[in-house]
């Protein structure tokens, strides 16, 4: 098992060394992939909205996990493959899986109201974005206590994804990432096509789009292009490199 997993990490680290390599995964894992994720420990993850599945292979292609779900599910990030979080309006409720794809942990946001969308900020707290009273909260999960109410009158009206740090709330809204402070004030927005999903990097927001990724800039509010794969069906980073999927391959850039 760790020699599997030493010889995954150096195929994978000697992919990062040249400015462009296809990873060695089998096309029919990829085909139909509605978004996809990377790790750092060399694993890629595809959600498939089609079939309502989420699959977990290494970088050569080892299948380490799958989900068949009843609901059509969210996956928020896999920056922690050991605690994975998934978000379905439809069903009104969050999984935490682990690094096998097994659920640990399922949480009913019903009694909340509507909540629109759901972040889970650490492996104790999650932010809920309550349609029904238009309001922002702070649950405890492991003391089932909310710990703050925020008003947030603001349109909930196509919100894709959602990222709170440092007092600030972060949307994808249909074609647009926005940026409020804590009291519904928007301090940010710009038009961006296609924009899928928001990563956090320590102190930097990334907006994920389907071919190309953005950095959010807040010290002179912009956003600045680091990656563009005009010809991807799909694309996405992790702290050591850029990936796209083209023609039912993934690619994997270095980071520069």
């Amino acid at each position: 098992m760790k020699t599997s997993f030493l010889f995954s990490m150096l195929i994978f680290m000697s992919c990062l060394l040249s400015a462009q390599r296809r990873l060695p995964l089998d096309s029919s894992k990829i085909q139909g992939t509605t978004s996809f994720s990377a790790d750092d420990y060399g694993n890629i993850y595809f959600y498939k909205n089609k079939e309502l599945s989420f699959t977990k292979v290494d970088s050569l292609g080892k299948l380490h996990g799958r989900m068949l779900l009843i609901t059509p599910y969210k996956v928020q990030n896999v920056q922690n493959p050991m605690n994975i979080t998934l978000f379905s309006e439809n069903a009104q409720q969050i999984k935490f899986i682990d690094q096998n794809l097994n659920e640990i942990q399922k949480i009913d946001l019903r009694r909340f109201g509507f909540i629109k969308m759901a972040y889970a900020e650490d492996l104790q707290q999650i932010w809920l974005l309550d349609e029904s009273t238009k309001t922002l909260l702070q649950y405890n999960f492991r003391e089932d206590r909310i710990i703050h109410t925020i008003p947030f009158a603001i349109s909930f009206d196509e919100i894709k994804e959602m990222l709170i740090f440092n007092n600030k709330v972060y949307f994808i809204r249909k074609n647009q990432f926005l940026v409020y402070d804590l009291k519904a004030r928007q301090l940010f927005a710009e038009t961006v096509d296609s924009a899928v999903k928001l990563r956090r990097e320590n102190d930097r927001i990334y907006i994920i789009g389907t071919q190309q990724i953005f950095q959010y800039l807040p010290d002179n509010p912009h956003l600045n292009t680091v990656f563009h794969a005009p010809k991807a069906t799909v694309v996405d980073k992790n702290s050591s490199a850029y990936f796209e999927i083209r023609g039912n391959n993934v690619y994997l850039y270095l980071l520069k």
